[in-house]
């Protein structure tokens, strides 16, 4: 069995490659993780395979935010890296700090 690391980290800006949305990275699944109706609610041409990383987001878009769950092929790196303004960041994260947010349970030494 194959191990995979998951490209992006707690806290990352990411946008999706498809879709007209980006996002805060708050949790990541290393494979998929999600109900049945969920997967074959994607058509079938561009549902993503369940073996690999899946991630956890705090996305919006130019109309709402919403929490949304997401292949690891169909994100991208944020060049923006402006805020993102859903209204859990403050729940989950401390600041904005070098275009990645801190999350608020993070263990420091």
């Amino acid at each position: 069995m194959t191990i995979r690391v998951a490209k992006f980290p707690i806290g990352a800006i990411v946008r999706h490659r498809v879709y007209p949305f980006r996002g805060i990275i708050f949790d990541v699944d290393p494979t998929f993780s999600n109900t049945d109706e969920w997967w074959t609610s994607i058509p079938e041409d561009v549902r993503p395979t369940k073996d690999q990383p899946f991630y956890h987001l705090l996305a919006e878009n130019d109309q709402t935010s919403y929490i949304a769950y997401v292949s690891e092929q169909n994100l991208l790196d944020d060049e923006d890296g402006g805020a993102v303004n859903h209204p859990q960041v403050s729940e989950l994260f401390i600041s904005l700090e070098s275009g990645r947010y801190v999350p608020r349970n993070q263990i420091t030494n």
